[in-house]
This record gives C-alpha cells, sequence and structure tokens, in this order.
C-alpha cells in the first residue's frame, strides 16, 4: 500500500553495467560518422538534437490527457511538459544507481515524440484506421521513423543521426519486437535485452503519469478528493501524515504533499527493485544485463501491486470518464474521417506528403501527416473539412 518508508541508502550498481560515454563504444555509433566534440560525451549531444527537434517542439501543442477544449487553466500538463518531467525523473534514477545519466535522459526526452494528436484515444483511432490498410500504428516505431527521416537538421543527411544507444531505446524501452515479425529492426539486438537506461524509462514514464493525471484530474474537478481518499489508502495515507505536519496549510497544498510522498516512494522503490535484481543474478556487466532472464527494472510486488491500484482507479474515474469520453470520441471521428478523406484523394496533402504518398503508398503518407499534427493543427484542418 504505497510505502512512503524511505529504502537504506543505496549504492550505485558496478559501473560496468551502464552504457558507456566513449565515443568509440559501440552504442555510442552514429549511423552517418561525425567527428568526435571537444566538450560534449555523444549522448549529451543527443539531448540536445531532441530538444531543438520540431517534433519535440510540437509535443507543446499534444494532449497528455485533457485536450485544449477542456482546459480550464493553464496547469494542466501537455505531452511536453509530461516528457520534461519523466526526464527529471529518469535522469534522477539513473544518477542515483551509477547508470549513464544522459542517455537516459535522452531516452526520456523521445519516448513521447512519436504521439499523434488527442493523446491515446488519437492514436487508437489511427490504428483503427490503418487495419483495413493491412498496417497498425506504432508510436515507437512512428517516433524512430522521426528522428531518421523526417526532421531535418543537417545539410549532409536526413534525420537527426542519433546514437545506437538512442535508436535501440526508442524501439525497446516499453516493449520487446520480434525479429521474426520486424525484420527491419535487425540492426537493434532483438534478441537481446536493452540497458538497464532504457528499461528504466517506461516506469519512469507510468509514475510521472500516474502521480500528474491524480494532480491534473483534482485540478480538472473530475477526480473529487473525498473519493481519491476512499479508494487510493496510499494517497489517504499520506494526505493524512500531510494534516498533521501542516494544520492549517490549504487542501491544495496538502493534496500536492500526498502526491509528492507517493511519487517519492515509487522512485525510490525502483531503485531498490533494480539493485536487488542486480544483486541477485549476480549482474556484473552490460552484456549479462542484455542476457538476463528478464528486464531488471521493475517495482517490488507490494509497489507492483500499488501501480495496479492507481492505474484501475485513473482509468475507471479519469480516463473513462463521461467528461474525457465526449473528448476522446470527438478526437476519434476527426482523424478517422480526415484519414478516410485523404486516402481517397491524396493529392489534397500538402506537397511532400502527397509525393511520399506516390512513392510509400497513400496510408503511410497519410499517417505520417496525421501523426506529426498538433490538436491545434488538427482543429484547423477539420475546420476546413467541413466548410
Amino acid at each position: 500500500m504505497c510505502d512512503d518508508r524511505i529504502s537504506p541508502e543505496l549504492r550505485p550498481l558496478a559501473p560496468s553495467i551502464a552504457v558507456s560515454d566513449a565515443d568509440h563504444d559501440l552504442l555510442a555509433q552514429r549511423d552517418q560518422p561525425e567527428s568526435t566534440h571537444l566538450y560534449r560525451t555523444p549522448f549529451v549531444r543527443d539531448c540536445g538534437r531532441i530538444l531543438h527537434a520540431r517534433a519535440f517542439r510540437r509535443l507543446a501543442g499534444k494532449t497528455q490527457v485533457f485536450t485544449r477544449n477542456q482546459m480550464e487553466n493553464d496547469h494542466s500538463r501537455s505531452r511536453l511538459t509530461h516528457t520534461l518531467e519523466v526526464a527529471q525523473i529518469a535522469r534522477t534514477i539513473a544518477s542515483a544507481l551509477g547508470l549513464n545519466a544522459h542517455l537516459a535522459e535522452a531516452l526520456a526526452l523521445v519516448h513521447d515524440i512519436g504521439h499523434p494528436p488527442f493523446g491515446h484515444a488519437g492514436e487508437r483511432a489511427l490504428d483503427a484506421a490503418l487495419v483495413p490498410h493491412g498496417m497498425r500504428f506504432d508510436h515507437n516505431l512512428h517516433a524512430l521513423r522521426i528522428v531518421t527521416s523526417f526532421e531535418e537538421r543537417h545539410a549532409g543527411f536526413r534525420g537527426l543521426n542519433l546514437t545506437l544507444g538512442v535508436r535501440e531505446g526508442i524501439i525497446k524501452h516499453s516493449r520487446d519486437y520480434s525479429a521474426a515479425e520486424h525484420p527491419e529492426l535487425s540492426a537493434y539486438f532483438l534478441d537481446q535485452l536493452p540497458p538497464v537506461e532504457a528499461q528504466l524509462i517506461d516506469l519512469a514514464d507510468e509514475i510521472a503519469y500516474l502521480t500528474a493525471d491524480l494532480e491534473d484530474g483534482m485540478e480538472a474537478g473530475i477526480l473529487d478528493l473525498k473519493i481519491v481518499r476512499a479508494e487510493l489508502a496510499c494517497f489517504d495515507r499520506a494526505y493524512r501524515s500531510a494534516e498533521e505536519k501542516y494544520p492549517s496549510a490549504a487542501e491544495r497544498l496538502l493534496r500536492n504533499d500526498a502526491l509528492k510522498t507517493i511519487l517519492n516512494s515509487l522512485v525510490t522503490d525502483l531503485m531498490s527493485e533494480v539493485s536487488r535484481r542486480v544483486e541477485t543474478n549476480g549482474i556484473h556487466t552490460l552484456s549479462q544485463v542484455r542476457s538476463a532472464r528478464g528486464r531488471l527494472a521493475a517495482f517490488s510486488a507490494d509497489r507492483q501491486e500499488d501501480r495496479g491500484t492507481l492505474r484501475r482507479f485513473l482509468y475507471h474515474y479519469l480516463y473513462e470518464s463521461t467528461e474525457l469520453e465526449v473528448e476522446h470520441k470527438r478526437g476519434a471521428e476527426i482523424i478517422c474521417t480526415l484519414f478516410a478523406h485523404w486516402i481517397a484523394d491524396p493529392e489534397q496533402l500538402p506537397a511532400d506528403h502527397a509525393a511520399r504518398a506516390a512513392k510509400e503508398g497513400a496510408a503511410r503518407a497519410v499517417t505520417d501527416y496525421i501523426a506529426g499534427m498538433t490538436d491545434s493543427y488538427i482543429e484547423q484542418a477539420w475546420s476546413r473539412f467541413q466548410r
């Protein structure tokens, strides 16, 4: 039940478990050879390239939970602010464990770059639209297309020319891909587990959104504090502790204190469990991480139960709430209708996407066009379509 006790001081993992920062290391290599930088390591350079990418900037206009139509204030998270929170958590965990914090930060910064507009509802709608064309939408695979092809930041080649380590992490941070089903990903060690830095990202993502969505849901008035306290024992305990410590504090501040306690508890538990699994499995090197029987980044059994409780609560009371479902359905309708419109007449696409449709097929070109849109941009396209 969301234990907020802090574990004993953590010891960093063996240095040989971390991904090397050396320019000559395999995971630091790029498709297009580049000279070494005077004072920046390969993964520090990747962080900069991601931060300066147009697709990264567009995250500011993409839904995390609430669409722009639902935002009654400017405080609800966008996909961009969520990403920055994940980066802070991932960097903290990696630093505490003695891992490559710059690699973890780069992977956190890029982990959501492939998401379409309207959040997960938009992703589901785009995926459903592709099924009749024998295709599926996968935001990880789309992210790889963005950083290897769509972004144009260099005069001599397309893409961001990110390191192999970051490209592998984009693919494998949240799931494993079959080499038989995805032969195009053969360069990314599909028969091996990813480094711990990449394994951390999916759970750092969950820690960030589980706590942030609780906050945004209460701020929006969809989640009632009384119900949150009644349904989530860990939150209630943390809230009562804050009340005892700060009896005159405002409800909003007590709520924030409780959320901070839960976040810290999950972060600390994740670090402790990684350390425990590394020690239990006798792992001392990166190659042993890759050949381990399972992923090393995980929560303990108790915190895993809390994770499930938090997720079920948010799905029931927030993500599937009437208020959000109305916007989800509207977003899905916009995406599916515009997808069908452009599939039927690819010449209506901008010139570069129309050219890609002739080369790669209309379904792929339309998907790439829609997935790159912000919420406001696709709303403008929808308005023009309805005229």
